[in-house]
């Protein structure tokens, strides 16, 4: 399959386009779309990151009342946990941003063919086509049941 090296300097504004299966798969413009809408994912992810740390270090406050105490603690823990898995998805972020640059982006890691504009426009992260992460959770099910 043959992939197109993209300039790293494509900009768009999300408000003024928006991809079409009409036009020519993982075009320019639709690279730098993705490109723009992983970056503002990614840079929201870290502005929440940053606002939780900021929430734990004022909440940090020892409760006298141990009902008080057990329920910022559980807060605590569920915000962990929820920061952990945004950690794990800036990790899926940064290696979508990857394939945009290495020009695998929108292509299915399985079959090599396009994952789709919806698809993608749903879920930037996609590395599977539709039918792709069928075949995957339907083993991953079968192995499970097992």
């Amino acid at each position: 399959m043959f992939f197109r090296r993209i300039a790293s300097s494509e900009k768009i504004d999300l408000s003024s386009y928006v991809p079409s299966e009409d036009e020519e798969f993982m075009n320019a413009s639709q690279r730098a779309y993705f490109r723009a809408k992983l970056v503002a994912w990614r840079n929201d992810i870290l502005r929440e990151a940053r606002e939780t740390l900021d929430h734990l270090a004022e909440e940090s406050a020892n409760h006298p009342d141990l009902a008080d105490r057990a329920s910022s603690e559980t807060d605590r823990a569920i915000e962990l946990r929820a920061r952990d898995r945004q950690r794990k998805l800036i990790s899926k972020i940064d290696a979508a941003l990857q394939r945009i640059e290495d020009g695998t982006y929108g292509y299915c890691e399985e079959t090599g063919e396009p994952i789709g504009i919806k698809r993608l426009d749903a879920r930037p992260i996609a590395t599977l086509s539709i039918e792709a992460q069928e075949r995957h959770e339907r083993r991953e099910k079968v192995y499970r049941d097992e």
